[in-house]
């Protein structure tokens, strides 16, 4: 089924970006920034986490008419 597919790929490729920037942005804290670090890698890991789990889910049975 085209349409799982592509919706899985829209699910994928925000949550893997937004996660890589809240992940970069957790390694690099520094200062003030600094007290956020762990908000910010606990959203990156679950952005990520949630990415590749859409990506793993299986699409389900083809129902023919």
């Amino acid at each position: 089924m085209s349409l799982n597919r592509t919706a899985k790929g829209i699910v994928l490729v925000p949550s893997l970006l937004l996660g890589g920037a809240f992940l970069a942005a957790g390694v690099w804290a520094d200062g003030p920034a600094a007290a956020n670090r762990a908000l910010a890698l606990a959203l990156g890991g679950v952005l990520m986490a949630a990415g590749l789990l859409a990506q793993l889910l299986p699409e389900g049975q083809r129902q023919d008419d």
